[in-house]
């Protein structure tokens, strides 16, 4: 495993980082436990989940096993906040520390490692929110925070304000990344900086070099290795309907086949070649992996530790310059 560090957290955080929505859903208790045991074992000292999650579920068995297990001080937590409900969008200070208490609580903790902001509202100015996520630093009660689906424009204005006004500003971004455009949004109010769309939010970030935790970094599953052109009728399940409805395009199929053939060159999975891609980017990147396996963990350790060149990044995305 290779770690990074990010502004605020004083614990080196994995490069690879164990996502949880799976956790309190998929798995049970004793599933979930298992599933963590051997993440931890590989490395994975950090888990990022949210207060939506499961219905609070993830959170909550996330701080049992730590609790069980005694390693709170060794992990590194993320939870995220203030996303929006079927109601409103709840980008408040009100919402943000009401859903932040009840994070603490069902996490059996003080202070999560990194907080980040679930959803963005464009319509709310930037400027209580930075003053509300600095009065819950001051407190202890975060130790750094950040943006999930959030704008690069928007990082600034709110980086800008902490700046003039001798404020602490966001110190991470969790977007959309991976090897495939999107055709809709998997889910409501998600930013993505995939693509040639988002080439100006990939060099900001790689001038800026702002942590970058790139979530869905398989493409809602599209570059797993179980989708193909002829099987996308069968896939029921909803995760993998919304991956087939945002990422099966001809464009992104022939994507996949490219990632086919260097993961045969390499000895490697798909998946690996995917999570390579994302990896070996200028940016600073940590992906959020939706591991539901140990050994699925440790797949996609090993594929971000790969190595691929420009010519080889070049060619995956859109079949320039033969990497033969």
């Amino acid at each position: 495993m290779r770690y990074g560090t990010i502004p605020g957290v004083n614990k080196p955080v994995a490069r690879v980082v164990q996502g949880a929505t799976m956790i309190g859903s998929e798995l049970d208790r004793a599933r979930s436990f298992a599933l963590l045991d051997e993440v931890f074992q590989a490395g994975g000292n950090t888990i990022d989940t949210a207060h939506v999650y499961s219905g609070g579920d993830s959170e909550r068995l996330i701080g049992q096993w730590a609790q069980d297990r005694g390693l709170r001080q060794q992990l590194v937590i993320i939870t995220k906040g203030a996303a929006h409900s079927e109601d409103r969008r709840r980008l408040t200070p009100f919402d943000l520390a009401s859903d932040l208490h009840d994070s603490l609580a069902r996490l059996q903790t003080d202070s999560v490692d990194l907080y980040l902001l679930h959803r963005d509202d464009p319509g709310v100015p930037v400027e209580p929110i930075v003053d509300a996520l600095n009065d819950h630093l001051r407190a202890g009660r975060i130790h750094a925070f950040g943006a999930s689906n959030w704008s690069h424009p928007r990082i600034e204005a709110a980086n800008a304000y902490a700046q003039a006004n001798g404020l602490v500003p966001f110190v991470a971004s969790s977007p959309q990344f991976s090897l495939g455009d999107q055709l809709q949004e998997p889910w409501p109010l998600c930013i993505t900086i995939s693509g040639s769309a988002g080439t100006a939010a990939q060099e900001w970030y790689a001038q800026n070099q702002l942590p970058l935790l790139a979530y869905s970094p398989l493409a809602s599953g599209f570059y797993s290795g179980r989708f193909r052109r002829d099987n996308l009728p069968s896939f029921t399940r909803d995760l993998d309907q919304i991956g087939a409805r945002a990422y099966a395009s001809e464009a992104n199929f022939q994507r996949l086949d490219r990632l086919a053939e260097v993961a045969a060159n390499k000895g490697m999975a798909v998946g690996q070649i995917a999570i390579a891609y994302v990896m070996n980017h200028r940016m600073n990147v940590f992906a959020i992996i939706g591991s539901s396996t140990g050994e699925r963990f440790r797949l996609a350790v090993q594929g971000a530790e790969l190595q691929l060149t420009p010519q080889e990044l070049a060619w995956l995305d859109s079949g320039a310059d033969s990497v033969g």
